[in-house]
């Protein structure tokens, strides 16, 4: 199990730290251009860049706090925390009847590792 729970950490980091990346370098304007992220035309410049620090705290959440030991509560923190985020990107992406399968497949992955790691 512990394998598992790693493994998801890993690819739940590496998804949440290159999608939060992204969202901070890319100018707003080319974002809203880009046809599979329409939805950013609903946020300003501001929000967007928050949610990609988001993203990006997040990702190290998922891996620093149990990896170094130091406060390992954080590691199932910051996956409900990614988790809540996901679940947020699925309403937007609804409400504009775009697909929002992906962004549940993370939250349920966020769901497993909050799961994991504590019980």
């Amino acid at each position: 199990m512990n394998i598992a729970l790693w493994i998801v950490q890993g690819l739940l980091a590496l998804a949440m730290l290159g999608a939060g990346a992204m969202k901070l370098a890319t100018p707003r304007a080319k974002l809203v251009a880009n046809p599979q992220m329409a939805w950013s035309a609903d946020f300003t410049e501001g929000q967007i860049k928050l949610l990609g620090l988001a993203e990006i705290a997040g990702a190290a959440g998922l891996i620093l706090p149990w990896l170094l030991r130091i406060a390992p509560i954080l590691t199932p923190v910051a996956a409900a925390c990614l988790g809540f985020l996901m679940l947020g990107a699925v309403r937007t992406h609804m409400r504009r009847k775009e697909p929002w399968v992906p962004p549940m497949v993370l939250a349920a992955l966020c769901v497993f590792v909050v799961a994991g790691r504590l019980l």
